[in-house]
């Protein structure tokens, strides 16, 4: 499974674009997802790769989770699946 596309394709669906219009290098801003659609990427990408995101919708600056664009929200996925994996 590629990571990077499929994360790229839930959070382009989330901010009702083109796969193609979704860069690792776009922020969530860039995209016009606002708070709701952050919560519904993250559900969506919790239930794709079974995994739970460290992440307070309510304090997004206090995560430990970078969502500042989606090359760092990627790479945050990878940790927590090799984390999960082992």
């Amino acid at each position: 499974m590629n990571i990077e596309h499929k994360v790229i394709e839930i959070i382009a669906e989330q901010a009702v674009l083109e796969v193609s219009d979704v860069s690792e290098s776009s922020t969530l801003v860039d995209l016009g997802i606002d708070s709701l659609g952050l919560v519904e990427s993250i559900f969506a990408i919790e239930e794709e790769f079974d995994i739970t995101i460290p992440f307070n919708a309510n304090e997004p600056d206090k995560s430990d989770f970078d969502i500042s664009n989606v090359k760092a929200i990627i790479t945050g996925i990878k940790i927590l699946i090799a984390e999960q994996q082992n």
